[in-house]
């Protein structure tokens, strides 16, 4: 791994706008590779962050637009549900609108190196997917870095070798600002309705999705889920190819269409049709149909890669898991307490509740559309549901419709320490983070979310050794 060259984009002119976590790593990135950054954020303290790391601001809502890109931060929207100001003029002006990993993926080819790109999307799994994938390849041996949607940026990653592999975690906010990068192997794990606003409806969303196979040529790799109807409509539809396609799935073929995918679990082990590959239940991480479905997608890859079968098991085997994602944080007289922050949609948190058979359930924020009418099937398995946040109401009324026993509490302090007196009186062996909603309302994301569910549950973990 080396940096990359300073006049790699020596004579280029970009615009920066949002200057937060994805941001203000790329006008550096830009600047440190010779380009000519001009910034702006509406948010003065992100300003404040960007001028002390010696950025150049400029409100650019005004005076001329001659830049040869414009990098907006995934978060900022340029088409639906209402343009941005700044993105306006730059598609007034003719000026590209690009994510950061269209510009990693210019630089990487720009000085020289054949590294592979792998890119990951789907409504759910992603991360782990991505995370994972990333530890195999580390554990065998191969130069990676890995980021994107999941953090660190893109454009934040080293330079890697010809044999090396970005595996890049691409929202459909990243794949609808891509122009030239191509992903020697794509991945689409899964499609549930999710971001609609930003998308118009779930046809656009499925088509940003289907973005990551853009580009792809024969001798390329296409990877889909088909454990839902979409998913399995988009592979289907990308059979006649260039890329190869790959199917997986995290459940047997009985019971999912009868039609074997590529790689699916028979008994407990992943196999594809050269035979057994791993056997799930040593990957403690990884609990759940969906992360079989994601271990079978990262496979699949890592195999595509060069990772020899023989090698999968230790890389698989000892992967650690991802914050906020299933993640016990504490143990308290027998009660787990399990931080699945990252679960901002009904689809995400169903793959947690269908984990445990009992649990208290804390849950709320700003709900997605349909809120979580979709995982009344799992309500028998809720003991007590504590809601907070700016939707508890609404989350409230599809619970008192079926008979499932609830109370609004509002923060995440009062809910961990109610959570934990129903499960000790309800003999439920879990506490559960798994809120089916956006954080926004009461914290800058479901990172912040997570950590002070974490630190409130390790906190009466210390009262109670007290």
């Amino acid at each position: 791994m080396s940096t990359f060259p300073s006049d790699l984009f020596a004579g280029q002119r970009f615009a920066v706008v949002g200057l937060g976590k994805n941001g203000l790593p790329a006008a550096l990135a830009l600047r440190a590779m010779g380009a000519a950054v001009t910034a702006w954020d509406d948010q003065p303290a992100a300003r404040a962050g960007a001028e002390a790391a010696g950025i150049d601001l400029r409100d650019l809502r005004e005076g001329a637009f001659a830049f040869d890109a414009l990098v907006l931060s995934p978060g900022i929207p340029h088409l639906l549900p209402a343009p941005h100001p700044i993105a306006l003029r730059a598609r007034a002006a003719g000026v590209p609108i690009l994510s950061d990993a269209e510009l990693l993926f210019r630089a990487v080819r720009g000085a020289g190196s054949r590294a592979r790109f792998v890119g990951i999307t789907g409504t759910n799994g992603k991360s782990t997917t991505t995370a994972l994938l990333a530890h195999v390849l580390a554990t065998a041996g191969m130069p990676v870095a890995a980021g994107g949607n999941l953090g660190p940026a893109a454009l934040s990653l080293p330079l890697l070798p010809h044999d090396g592999v970005y595996v890049l975690e691409m929202s459909s906010y990243m794949l609808e600002r891509l122009a030239t990068m191509r992903f020697d192997a794509a991945a689409m794990l899964n499609l549930s309705a999710d971001h609609i606003d930003r998308h118009g409806d779930m046809a656009g969303y499925a088509r940003a999705k289907r973005a990551v196979f853009d580009r792809q040529a024969a001798g390329d790799l296409a990877v889909i889920g088909v454990d839902d109807p979409l998913s399995r409509e988009m592979a289907a539809s990308l059979r006649a190819g260039p890329a190869r396609v790959m199917t997986v799935s995290g459940v047997a073929p009985a019971a999912a269409t009868g039609e074997a995918a590529d790689i699916h679990p028979v008994d407990g082990v992943l196999r594809d049709a050269a035979g057994p590959l791993f056997r799930l239940a040593e990957a403690q991480a990884l609990p759940g149909a969906h992360n079989a479905q994601n271990a079978a997608a990262a496979v699949a890859m890592a195999l595509f890669l060069g990772v020899p079968r023989a090698d999968l098991a230790r890389g698989l085997a000892s992967y650690p898991g991802l914050p906020h994602r299933q993640q016990l944080v504490a143990r308290i007289d027998g009660v787990d307490f399990v931080n699945d922050s990252k679960a901002t949609n009904a689809d995400a948190t169903e793959r947690a509740l269908v984990c445990y058979d009992r649990l208290v359930w804390i849950a709320g924020g700003m709900a997605k559309e349909g809120g979580i009418v979709p995982l009344v099937p799992l309500f028998p398995r809720i003991a007590r549901a504590l809601l907070i946040g700016r939707d508890a109401p609404i989350l409230a009324e599809t619970l008192a419709a079926h008979g499932v026993p609830h109370e609004t509490v509002g923060t995440l302090e009062a809910a961990v320490p109610a959570a934990f007196a129903a499960a000790r009186a309800l003999a439920a062996p879990v506490v559960l983070l798994s809120p089916a909603c956006a954080s926004w309302d009461q914290f800058t994301g479901y990172d912040q979310r997570g950590d002070r569910f974490a630190d409130l549950a390790r906190g009466l973990a210390s009262g109670r050794a007290a």
